[in-house]
């Protein structure tokens, strides 16, 4: 026998009891905590205000579905291919959250963060605010780079979930400095790109997710949390009314041969 001690807050068990963040599971959590709840708590070790579970809660709900997505897609596709393997397909659909989709989410949250944490006094008002994002998103034009959260490929005119949790977040007393800095950096781009582009509703989860003092590192995998439950709904659909095949179909029959083009 080991005389090694392994810690943990999380769940543990003994003969008659299972214990989690030191509750009794059966009757202190289960029926009583929401998942979304329990999710923050199991990553912060502390349990929420109900203020920062709506917010955290509007996160889950903003990213768990987007149509069909490659995410989606590849889950179909892969319960065609593996119909015997659900949670091959629900790892497929996770493993394509990346710089393009849901990744954003937290490279959004990281580059706020990164931004701020470069600030000795945060500003006060939108006029303080607005010169902290000008001269933010003139550093990344000079850099030649981009700024994740903005634009959409599909939301031309204003993503529909970022005035949304920008509200939740007002109405809860949570819209801290990423959501400020990410409101401000909507109002003065136009300014130095010459047009204007939406703040997209993954890069507003990543600002509130911030805000909210959750772990940077651990952001994408909110995302990867609430997709799956989009995924699982890809896969019931996918019972219900099976497209996967079709998408198959359209590429095998429709695909054509031609030379091959080495690269040097």
């Amino acid at each position: 026998m080991s005389d090694a001690v392994y810690e943990t807050a999380l769940g543990a068990s003994t003969k008659d009891k299972i214990t989690l963040l030191g509750h009794d599971l059966a009757e202190d959590v289960m029926g009583t905590v929401g998942f979304g709840e329990l999710a923050f708590w199991l990553a912060t070790q502390r349990r929420p205000s109900p203020g920062e579970t709506r917010v955290f809660e509007a996160v889950l709900a903003a990213l768990a579905d987007h149509g069909f997505t490659p995410t989606a897609i590849v889950t179909r596709l892969t319960y065609l291919s593996a119909p015997d393997s659900v949670q091959g397909a629900l790892a497929a659909g996770l493993l394509g959250g990346g710089s393009r989709f849901l990744g954003v989410t937290e490279d959004c949250g990281r580059f706020l963060h990164d931004v701020l944490s470069e600030v000795d006094t945060l500003p006060d008002g939108d006029e303080g605010w607005d010169a902290l994002a000008l001269e933010t998103v003139e550093k990344r034009r000079a850099a030649k780079k981009f700024i994740p959260g903005l634009g959409h490929h599909v939301h031309k005119d204003g993503d529909p979930r970022t005035r949304r949790l920008f509200a939740i977040a007002g109405e809860e007393g949570l819209r801290g400095p990423h959501l400020e800095l990410f409101a401000a950096i909507g109002r003065v781009h136009p300014r130095v790109l010459g047009k204007t582009l939406p703040l997209n509703g993954a890069g507003v989860c990543g600002a509130a997710l911030a805000d909210l003092g959750l772990p940077l590192e651990l952001l994408r995998g909110f995302a990867l949390l609430a997709r799956t439950a989009g995924l699982i709904g890809q896969l019931a659909e996918e019972l219900r009314h099976p497209v996967a095949n079709d998408i198959f179909l359209s590429v095998d029959l429709n695909n054509r041969s031609v030379p091959p083009d080495p690269h040097a």
